[in-house]
């Protein structure tokens, strides 16, 4: 038997993961903190670690890790950005990910955040519980028509554009890639950043977080933008300048902000403050806004993605076994 420490899990973590099992022969333990340099030492006795988007995995963790015995970090999940992957290397451990579980579940959240922000939907929702069913201030626009810009053409890039496209909205998409063949067969334009900020009425996110993109929307960007234009961002919060978007916001060149990632998410998203309120000044701030909609980092949360995340993790792990794992490579797992 594998044994395999598990970190920040939550319920439905527990419960897939258990359920895509089977054979593989693996020895759970499951913790509800997350893994750092500080709790490293839990993972004594395991050959394997399980990580999510916001543990992390620094140099201090990784040694630490290697030291009582680590050889795996199985991340459940597609971003690699909280692993210091040079460091595993030196470390002899192996990364595994979940290279794509459910492009449609994040694409699909995307679109409902903006559907619902546009049409003040969570608004008339709290209104009409108060038998409140005054219209007045619930004003949207239609999407058909409008011009969308996808910022990165992954999966799940691809799969926002064709339902937009399905909206009867023009799709203008950019990537550092761009594939033409797609874009013809989609009916998308293929177009550079800055025509992208500068001409959609919405702009979606879709890109990984690599020293490249981090605050890829930053001041510059946000005065590129049409003004009144709507921001999506399902992909990691980084990507977007926190204190230049709360300067856009109060100088009202934006229309809307729909977010399901937070640039300093770690230690609160996924996590109940109810009790104690906020600490982050930034986040408290956004939330302020009335054209502003956060969720909590939920976007993969469909039972399909939840599926097929724990299906290929335990692949990846199952794959594994002493000197099966390939020390300092980063797998991909697969997606099938």
């Amino acid at each position: 038997m594998r044994n395999v420490s598990f970190y920040d899990t939550k319920p439905y973590d527990r419960e897939y993961m258990l359920a895509a099992e089977g054979a593989a022969g693996l020895g759970w333990t499951f913790h509800e903190f997350r893994l750092t340099a500080g709790t490293a030492s839990t993972a004594a006795g395991s050959e394997a670690v399980c990580a999510f988007v916001n543990d992390r995995l620094d140099r201090a963790c990784l040694r630490s890790l290697g030291a009582l015995g680590v050889r795996h970090v199985a991340l459940r999940c597609a971003g690699t950005n909280q692993v210091d992957l040079a460091a595993a290397s030196e470390a002899g451990i192996a990364v595994t990910r979940v290279p794509a579980y459910s492009p449609h579940a994040v694409a699909e959240h995307g679109v409902a955040l903006l559907l619902t922000l546009n049409r003040r939907i969570h608004r008339a929702f709290n209104r009409v519980r108060e038998f409140n069913f005054s219209l007045a201030g619930l004003v949207g626009f239609d999407l058909h028509g409008k011009t969308v810009g996808i910022v990165g053409t992954g999966k799940i890039g691809r799969c926002a554009a064709q339902i937009f496209r399905g909206f009867g909205c023009r799709v203008m998409a950019c990537d550092i890639a761009p594939d033409a063949a797609w874009a013809l067969a989609s009916g998308v334009e293929l177009a550079s950043m800055a025509e992208v900020l500068e001409r959609a009425d919405v702009v979606s996110l879709h890109v990984p977080l690599t020293r490249e993109t981090h605050h890829l929307l930053d001041a510059a960007a946000f005065a590129r933008m049409k003004p009144g234009a709507f921001l999506v961002n399902t992909s990691r919060g980084k990507l977007v300048d926190t204190r230049a978007l709360l300067a856009a916001l109060k100088e009202g060149r934006l229309g809307g902000v729909a977010l399901d990632v937070y640039e300093e998410e770690e230690g609160i998203f996924f996590e109940d403050h109810s009790q104690h309120g906020l600490r982050d000044d930034d986040l408290a701030r956004l939330l302020s806004f009335p054209n502003v909609l956060v969720t909590s980092h939920q976007a993969f949360l469909t039972r399909e993605a939840l599926s097929e995340i724990a299906r290929v993790t335990v692949s990846n792990l199952a794959g594994g076994g002493p000197g099966g794992w390939l020390p300092g490579t980063l797998v991909g797992g697969s997606a099938a």
